[in-house]
């Protein structure tokens, strides 16, 4: 098989959760065990940093990966989902690995895949450690899936664990209320191992002590600890708490013998974006209009980026927004502005809402516009009818924004 064929084998062939939804979640740590052990426990030869959380935990994972880069570690990172190419995925460096290196890891274990029944996200966790190993990275930031106590990537032993935040995303696999879900997160939290949270919520920072000191262990609060922050080119009112969260981690790292300077911190939270290659954080497309695409997707993520909409000056707004059809539309479409033109649009994955649907229950918020059939027509009308001082907004879904960028 050649790439395209290995990866149209593994879309289709093994369920996707990002593409397909609940069918695809596996509340089961076996598969990923056995990989691991069919690989020779590739995730046992480097050292890592697990980050988990609702929101931010893919920007905090690449700033961390910036910042090791910059004092001069070998880095691996592994985030998911990807936006363009499956091997954003998979960095080394910044640099997404070789084509051949997926083709050549599928062809040589598909015999135990298909045995095994491994699904899209235990397979490419399998591929990730036995690259960083392959490569021998001195440190991987390893961004967790979705939960944490059962997440493919939960059989590490990492340096640090880290939890951004939490909030109501994925309830019908986490539980229907912030401290169920917290708990689902806390299964990072290793025997001995430290553990950053991110930002301290009433209802969620208890589950964190109560198993932090069930494993004995040590606990930082990012939002309590960390009193200055740097600037990053990662923009956005919502970057203050994750860089709060890196900065802490950081220090954490260095009592562990980490040499990060803090020049090298300073620079490495400057170019996140040059050095691990991250798109779709509050990214400026374009000017004349100003054209904005986001990932956020829940109601967490959502209340800063509209909120930091709220603070840009135009003449009029004009929003492309599609979403998947597990999404609680009740719980985010109230944050949204009724004041502004509308083009609905349904992401191309099985898992996309139709965008007759979406416009129908937007309807019942006050929001607007028209339906269309894809997401670059809904863009291309945007665009055709915005004038020069208007703003246009792309988001809703991850999915959205990575048929735009």
């Amino acid at each position: 098989m050649n790439y395209n064929d290995t990866l149209q084998w593994m879309f289709s062939q093994l369920p996707m959760f990002q593409r397909q939804g609940e069918t695809a979640f596996k509340k089961d740590l076996t598969n990923s065990l056995a990989f691991s052990s069919h690989l020779n426990h590739p995730e046992q030869k480097f050292k890592s940093v697990h980050v988990a959380g609702t929101n931010g935990k893919g920007s905090t994972s690449h700033m961390l990966a910036s910042v090791l880069q910059e004092a001069g570690y070998k880095v691996g990172l592994y985030t998911s989902p990807h936006l363009k190419d499956f091997r954003e995925r998979i960095r080394i460096n910044g640099k997404v690995i070789k084509k051949r290196e997926v083709t050549h890891f599928i062809k040589k274990h598909k015999t135990f895949l298909e045995a095994h029944q491994l699904s899209f996200f235990e397979m490419t966790v399998g591929l990730a450690f036995d690259s960083f190993a392959k490569h021998k990275v001195d440190v991987a930031i390893i961004e967790v899936g979705l939960g944490g106590r059962l997440d493919s990537t939960n059989i590490i032993l990492p340096e640090v664990s880290v939890i951004t935040n939490i909030g109501l995303d994925h309830t019908q696999f986490l539980g229907e209320t912030l401290p169920e879900i917290a708990f689902e997160k806390a299964g990072i939290i290793k025997k001995n191992i430290p553990v950053v949270i991110g930002e301290f919520q009433e209802e969620t920072f208890p589950v964190f002590e109560s198993v932090a000191k069930e494993k004995s262990s040590p606990i930082f609060l990012a939002s309590k600890n960390v009193k200055s922050i740097y600037e990053s080119d990662l923009k956005g009112i919502y970057q203050t708490n994750n860089i709060k969260t890196v900065l802490q981690t950081i220090h954490v790292l260095i009592s562990k013998g980490y040499i990060i300077s803090e020049s090298k911190i300073k620079k490495g939270l400057r170019n996140v974006i040059k050095n691990t290659g991250l798109l779709g954080r509050w990214q400026v497309l374009k000017n004349n209009p100003k054209i904005i695409c986001d990932t956020a997707h829940n109601t967490e993520g959502l209340k800063y980026v509209l909120k930091q909409l709220e603070d840009e000056t135009f003449e009029h707004l004009h929003i492309v927004i599609g979403v998947v059809n597990d999404k609680k539309l009740e719980t985010i479409l109230p944050l949204f502005p009724k004041k502004a033109n509308y083009y609905f649009c349904k992401p191309n994955i099985p898992r996309g809402l139709d965008e007759e649907i979406l416009k129908q229950e937007c309807s019942k918020f006050g929001l607007i516009g028209n339906a269309f059939s894809s997401v670059n027509e809904a863009y291309n009308e945007a665009q055709k009818n915005a004038k020069s001082k208007d703003l246009i907004f792309i988001g809703g879904s991850t999915f959205v924004v990575a048929e735009v960028v």
